[in-house]
Formats: structure tokens, sequence, C-alpha cells
């Protein structure tokens, strides 16, 4: 098993042997990158020497404050300065970092609280009363607030509670920071979305994160010294590992509280950014913006986009707006992205709908997963781009499990794999691609639709800017295509209209046999909430 015969005084020591952890990352840019901007949000620009210290002071306040190793700190901030800052904070001075989704309602942050059992959480002001309301209702040990005012952005602190900049200034920035000691050891614990019933908490450990961040870099073909704007949530899989990631290359984080066009477009012009990672409505948001909030820019920004297959249509509207977009896959179970859909040489010469086609793709697997395949009975299914499965996933970027839920932890990894739900086919080279998840897949007449391939085509209608399809029920078919429908502004055109568009390029129990006309319900990371409208669906005459 690859021993030597006499491995005497070969053991691991502290000269050999360092716990993988990306708060490494932020200790080696304090002595390498000293003097460049680590962080920008707002008016505020910090060095890599003032963003360390400041998480020095964090997690030494925390200290003070009574966290101990292996206590759960909260967080419901947006992505900001101190959301940067509590993600190295939190796990430099022992404690595990739980960052909660802020568009939660008051009866989830509760459970939230109560199941993680966490002891303190930094709360913004604008989610003041959503805390409140929160702990509230508690059973047990309540958290304590401390409040994160945000004056430059219109919300100043109250003075109830304590302040996070008093919090800060509290600590010492010479805090000797807790490494941890084994690399399997908790960083974050994240929710899930919950929308089958209570969110269960995914536990990440350093060794993972730290990968996940190695990984991340490769696939982005990242070079030193990049800027990446912060859309994706820092709650939603701790932003897919990337605020770890930065310090690693130098580069500077630019926080976006709030995501608009206009946002993007001056932090690309103003900061020089030079990626970001989104749903595919945030793509959307850049392709049908006003002029007006435009910026002009003299260099190609990467972007990873993830959340939903983006359709062709809009991944062959973005490109020539200067963005080169790369879809990438993942879950909360896999610290975010873990496949992307690298380009290959061979296919510069390719254009137009058969270019954006590859694009959508969902790719082949990063750096720190072993394995990722498609699964059917237990077995890889056939290199033919025709035959379903089931994405299934091993390798270090894999959570260690759910919190408090061994059954269900279980369940995620029955067969020595963690099964993702969602089902793909491969194509000859190795690439997946998704068609649905499991439960969205929709059986009519005996025949199964996939409601990714129907929206690819509403979505290619000139009128349509946002679509999602779920089953609705039908007597005679069982189940049959409704689509929902967001159209561009200004834009026109009637549900028959819709209909025919599909039906001439769509076998016809593909079609929609219902066009409902309304603004989609999505989750703060852009994804659009198909629970919500199958609900609706089912209302339908």
């Amino acid at each position: 098993m690859g021993w030597l015969a006499d491995e005497t005084g070969l053991e691991k020591c502290a000269a050999n042997y360092v716990p993988l952890t990306p708060l490494s990352h932020l200790n080696r840019a304090l002595e390498v990158f000293p003097e460049r901007i680590a962080v920008v949000y707002g008016a505020t620009r910090r060095t890599y020497v003032e963003f360390h210290a400041r998480v020095s002071q964090l997690a030494s306040a925390l200290q003070q404050r009574g966290i101990s190793p292996g206590d759960v700190v909260a967080a419901i901030l947006p992505n900001s300065a101190p959301q940067l800052e509590a993600h190295f904070g939190v796990p430099a001075c022992g404690a595990i970092l739980n960052a909660i989704n802020t568009r939660l309602d008051v009866d989830t942050v509760t459970y939230i609280f109560e199941h993680s059992e966490a002891k303190l959480v930094l709360v913004d002001t604008q989610f003041l009363k959503l805390a409140e309301a929160a702990i509230k209702q508690m059973h047990g040990t309540p958290p304590q607030i401390i409040e994160v005012g945000d004056p430059e952005h219109g919300f100043p602190a109250g003075g109830h509670y304590l302040e996070y900049e008093d919090l800060v200034a509290m600590g010492d920035p010479m805090f000797d920071w807790i490494m941890p000691k084994d690399e399997w050891e908790s960083i974050a614990l994240n929710y899930t979305s919950g929308t089958t019933g209570k969110p269960k908490g995914v536990v990440y450990h350093h060794r993972g994160a730290y990968l996940a961040t190695m990984g991340n870099a490769i696939s982005w073909q990242m070079q030193m010294y990049p800027v990446l704007l912060t859309i994706v949530p820092l709650f939603h899989c701790n932003s897919w590992t990337h605020p770890w990631m930065m310090p690693m290359l130098g580069g500077t984080t630019v926080c976006c509280r709030d995501v608009t066009a206009k946002a993007i477009y001056d932090a690309i012009a103003d900061q020089g950014v030079t990626h970001f990672a989104g749903a595919p409505i945030v793509l959307n948001t850049i392709i049908n913006c006003k002029e007006t909030d435009r910026r002009p820019f003299d260099h190609i920004v990467e972007v990873f986009t993830a959340g939903a297959p983006p359709p062709a249509a809009t991944l062959a509207a973005i490109e020539p707006l200067g963005f080169n977009v790369t879809q990438v896959y993942g879950l909360t179970e896999v610290y975010g992205p873990a496949t992307t859909c690298y380009w290959k040489p061979e296919w510069d010469g390719i254009t137009g709908d058969d270019r954006a086609a590859i694009k959508a793709r969902t790719g082949v697997l990063m750096p720190m997963m072993e394995t990722i395949t498609v699964h059917d009975r237990g077995h890889e299914v056939a290199r033919d781009g025709v035959h379903l499965g089931e994405i299934v996933m091993r390798g270090n970027a894999v959570m260690k499990g759910y919190f408090k839920n061994p059954q269900a932890t279980n369940e995620a990894f029955e067969g020595g794999w963690f099964r993702s739900g969602d089902i793909a086919f491969m194509h000859t080279d190795g690439y997946i691609k998704i068609t649905d998840r499991a439960k969205d897949i929709i059986i009519s007449g005996g025949e199964n639709v996939s409601s990714v391939e129907v929206e690819g085509v509403i979505a290619a209608h000139p009128a349509v800017s946002l679509c999602s399809v779920v089953a609705k029920p039908d007597e005679k078919w069982g189940e049959v295509p409704c689509a929902f429908v967001e159209l561009k502004e200004g834009a026109e055109v009637t549900d028959k209209e819709l209909m025919a568009f599909c039906r001439e390029r769509l076998a016809g129990f593909k079609t929609p046999k219902r066009v409902v006309f309304a603004d989609l319900p999505k989750t703060s990371t852009g994804k659009i909430q198909k629970f919500e409208l199958r609900a609706v669906a089912k209302l339908l005459d």
C-alpha cells in the first residue's frame, strides 16, 4: 500500500505536515502581498496588512465575548466588508461560521438558531428585525446580537446592541490565531434551502475549503492579482469559497451589497473587476439593462455561472458585451461548483448557437474532486449523449455530512457516492449535460420531458427575459408542460404565439400546454423557485 519496508523516523511532525486550511492563504498574503488591496466596499479600501489586523481583532474580540473553539457564530449579513472579515475571523478563533440567508423567513431563522446552537450572531442593521423576531420565538439560549451598521449604504446602527466596529476595536490585532490541529475540523455550517422540509445543515471542513480554493482558481484559469466582484452571496456556499481563495492570489475582493447592472458595470469600470460569478438571471440583467447603466471597459470579464443551466440564447447574447461565460455546476454539499465546462482549443472555430450549446454543458470534474459521473442503477451510463442517470460524486470537496442528521448523511452517501438528485447524460468525450432535477422531470403520456430543454427553446424567443417550465396535472396525459414567462421590458407576445414558437422547435408532447406571464419567484442567488410554480400550476384549470 505504498509504505517502505522501514518507515522508522518518517512520521508526521510539525516540520513536514501542516493541516490544510484556507486561513493559511491570508497568513501568507500578509507576508507576500502586504500593501496590495485586499477588500473594497463602497469608500472602504483595505490592504492585506489592514485586513489581516481586523480579522485578528475580530477573532480576539469573539474570544473575549466567550466564543470557544467548536462554537457556532452566525451571520445575517449582505456581501459586505464585515461578512468578508467574518469568513476569516470566526474560524481564526476556532469557531464555525454559519452564514445565514438574509431572505429567509422568521420561522426558518429560528430553526437555524436552535439547531446550530449559535452562541453569537452578527446582524446587519437592515436585517435586525428578522433576527430579533427569530430570537423572540426561540426555545433555548438565544445567540447574543452584535449589530453591524452600514451608514454608507443607508443602514446606521440603532444603538440597542454592541456595534460591530466597537467589537472589533476591543480585539488584539496581534491575536495568535487558533489554527486547526486536524484538517477535518469544521470551518462552516451552511443550511440548505429546505424546500422539501426543514433545512439541513451542511458541514464543511478546513481541508475541503482549502482544496476548493485551489480547484476554483485552476478551473477559472486565474492569474495573479485578480479582482473579484462578489455577486454570489457569501451566505451561499460561502460564495463558492471564493473569499477564502483570493488571498492566495494576492487578489482584491470587491463586495457588492446590491446586485444591479449599474453596480456591476461600475465595479468593472472603476475597480477593474476581472471575475465574477452568478446565476443566469445576473447574465440576463446585464443583457437587458438600460444603455445608461452600461460603462465601457477594455478587458474581457471572466464569469462563472451556475444555479440553473443557462439557455443557449443567454450565452450567445452575453459574449459580445465583453464577458466570457463558463458554466459550472455544484451544490451546497460540495462547496459550490464541482464541475466546469472547460473550453477545448479545437472548439475555437465553432460559432453561434453551436458554440452556445457547448458552453451550456455541465462539464467535467474540477481538480479537488476524485470522480464525478452519471449512474443508472449503480453503474455508469453509456457515454452516448442519450442514456440518462443521476450525477454522483466523490472527492475531497464533498461535505462532512449533515449536522445532527446521520440518517440523511447515510442516505446522501449511499454506495460510497454523494448522490446529487440531478438527472444528466454524458457526451462521448465525458462531458456531462444536466437534463433536469429528478423532481423536475415531466412525465407526459409516459414520455419524459426535460424542463431544461423546453426552457431553452422559450428563452430563444426575442421577447422573453426569463422562463421556467414545470409539470401541470392533466387528466389525459398525467402531466403536461406549463411555462411561466417574464417578458423583456416593453416586449409583447401572446401565449398562443409562444406555444406556436415552441411547436416549431419541439415534439408535440414537449410543447407547453399553458403559458402564464408573471414575475418569477427567485431565491437570493437568482435561482427560480420551481416549487412555488408547481404549486401554482396545480391550481390552474
